[in-house]
């Protein structure tokens, strides 16, 4: 295999820079060409391509987002939209794929698997919602974006005596609020695989007021409920002044954290050197430390459970 693309696609993730940068860098060590897929698999119906080589993915290791963009693009969904990318790739000459992105991403991945391009999926996804990988791309980065802000507001909240609701991302899933919320000292964490129940939470808050405690932190992922909706309920229950904050895109920006841009690198170097022995139709992931390579289409019928210890964990330090 002499040409490659790669595309990023979905929800934007810190570190999927970093990714591309190590596509690139290591398909040249094998003197293999990379074409970069802008706006994702748009990009790919558009024929938006450009030609990619060591340099022009200098200085790009440390930036968030995604300099190739991403977009949402119902139309490759259809037959007539894959073949009309599948005609784009094979007129610049381009023999395999490398995806970076989500669940919906790997879909794509699959179809182009299925249509005659090997394609190697990296996860990338601040909900952390991929099996078979630890850790997705830019989850690390939010987390501590979620995390930093949580200090801010428990400052303000014990100068105030107030409780704070504080909403995040994950879609379906709990892994930032579950992770954030140990992290961050949080007295309740409500997360969409385990139910909850109003009246355990208020009588929570109102026992750590008795005992002296000056505020309360209740992180929300957003799958489980509205964080408007549990302040409202919080303040008619116990009376507290309760203020909720919705920590929304900020948690997808800023600066990867190291810890993702050195798995980014890891995965964006295994997707090569699959691509280079033409091997197609997989995900590489990061299990115990351990490169793992994962049929795609395992990938979306196995649910990522939460780790169930590190909520009883973070349940009995709450106390």
């Amino acid at each position: 295999m002499k040409r490659i693309g790669v595309l990023t696609s979905g929800g934007d993730a810190p570190g999927m820079n970093a990714a591309v940068r190590a596509v690139v860098r290591k398909a040249a060590s094998y003197d293999m060409e990379v074409y970069g897929i802008k706006k994702g698999y748009m990009g790919l119906i558009n024929s938006d391509f450009v030609r990619l080589d060591s340099s022009s993915v200098g200085d790009i290791i440390h930036r968030g987002g995604t300099f190739l963009r991403t977009a949402r693009c119902e139309e490759f969904k259809t037959e007539e939209g894959q073949l009309k990318a599948l005609k784009n790739l094979e007129a610049f000459g381009i023999e395999g794929m490398v995806v970076i992105g989500g669940d919906g991403s790997f879909r794509g991945a699959i179809a182009l698997s299925r249509k005659g391009v090997p394609t190697i999926g990296i996860p990338g996804t601040i909900d952390n919602d991929i099996p078979f990988t630890d850790y997705a791309i830019g989850f690390d980065t939010a987390l501590n974006t979620v995390v930093e802000a949580v200090n801010k507001v428990r400052d303000t909240a014990t100068s105030h005596e107030r409780t704070f609701v504080i909403e995040v991302m994950g879609r379906e899933a709990g892994h930032i609020a579950l992770y954030a919320g140990l992290a961050s000292g949080a007295e309740t964490i409500l997360v969409p695989e385990i139910p909850f129940n109003m009246d355990d939470i208020c009588k929570k808050i109102i026992n750590g007021y008795k005992r002296g405690k000056l505020h309360s932190i209740i992180i929300v992922a957003e799958g489980a409920a509205s964080g408007f909706d549990i302040g409202n309920k919080i303040k008619e229950k116990t009376g507290f002044e309760t203020r909720v904050i919705v920590l929304g895109h900020l948690q997808r920006g800023g600066t990867p954290s190291a810890f993702d841009r050195i798995l980014a690198s890891q995965l964006g170097g295994k997707a090569v050197e699959l691509l280079k022995d033409n091997i197609g139709d997989k995900m590489v992931g990061l299990v115990n430390g351990e490169l793992l390579v994962t049929d795609l289409e395992k990938i979306l019928v196995t649910p990522k459970p939460l780790d169930m210890n590190i909520y009883k964990l973070a349940e009995i330090l709450s106390m």
